[in-house]
């Protein structure tokens, strides 16, 4: 697994090194723009609408646009300086939380930590503290130049950390549009929604969830480069326009019922004492 960074956990005065892996991938499929005549894949040039001229990168600098066309210019020496003083090669943590304590909408990305060179004992140590604690640390570090806060936990028998929005990144979900305060729901319908919600509820198990359209592109592609004659049945039109909230519930009610079917009863091997008898 490729080390995308290298540091120590710190939390009072220990000092655990560590190793920092990218816990996800992104699987999306790329599409390369081409030339339709010639198939040829498109460059994009930056061009400046003012000189209308090509603009390499000696002829670039960085800006800060504070009002409409009116730009604060940063030299590449002024952020190096900056970058020097972030450049903290540590995960800090700072406190202990309780993971349901954090909504999951401040989570970004996942990290796995592996100890470094020494750092096996401090680990594990970390890692059955967290675990009997129930806790989970609380920490800054900077990936990149830039400062994000995250928190430290056990996956498995793994540390991960995982990158969390600062509060101020969060938008204010008061200023959602249109978000009802209070709607006229009648006993029966919460009734049937949450018989619904009951019907559907299972184990979480993602081994069982797919990209399906993932798969179709790529399906898609094969066949192409395959010079497979490509033919999609068109799907019929959908006769239920159901705008009624009853009667979509109970519609779903219906549906799920179908595709959970009843388990299969075992046929039982023990005879009765007639057919034992018969037998004899």
């Amino acid at each position: 697994m490729h080390t995308m960074w290298k540091g120590t956990i710190s939390f009072g005065l220990v000092n655990i090194p560590v190793k920092l892996h990218s816990a996800t991938e992104n699987k999306d499929i790329k599409l390369r723009n081409l030339h339709k005549e010639c198939q040829s894949p498109v460059k994009y040039e930056k061009v400046c609408p003012v000189c209308e001229k090509e603009v390499n990168h000696d002829d670039i600098v960085k800006g800060f646009e504070y009002t409409k066309n009116k730009f604060v210019i940063l030299e590449e020496e002024d952020l190096e300086a900056i970058k020097e003083e972030k450049e903290d090669k540590a995960v800090d943590i700072v406190d202990f939380v309780k993971l349901e304590e954090i909504d999951p909408i401040y989570f970004d990305r996942s990290y796995y930590l592996s100890p470094n060179d020494g750092g096996a004992k401090a680990y594990g140590l970390l890692r059955k503290a967290l675990e009997e604690t129930g806790k989970i640390g609380l920490a800054k570090i900077t990936i990149r130049s830039k400062e994000h806060l995250a928190v430290v936990r056990i996956y498995e028998n793994t540390l991960v950390m995982e990158t969390i929005y600062f509060p101020d990144e969060v938008r204010d979900f008061q200023e959602v549009p249109n978000v009802p305060e209070e709607t006229n729901i009648v006993e029966k319908e919460i009734e049937t929604a949450k018989l619904l919600i009951e019907q559907l509820t299972t184990t979480f198990e993602p081994e069982k969830y797919h990209d399906e359209y993932r798969t179709a592109l790529l399906d898609l592609i094969e066949q192409k480069k395959n010079g497979e004659e490509i033919s999609t049945a068109k799907e019929p039109a959908k006769k239920d326009n159901v705008t009624d909230l009853m009667e979509a519930l109970e519609k779903s009610l219906n549906k799920t019922k179908k595709q959970k079917k009843p388990a299969k009863r075992k046929k039982s091997t023990k005879k009765t004492a007639s057919q034992k008898a018969k037998a004899n």
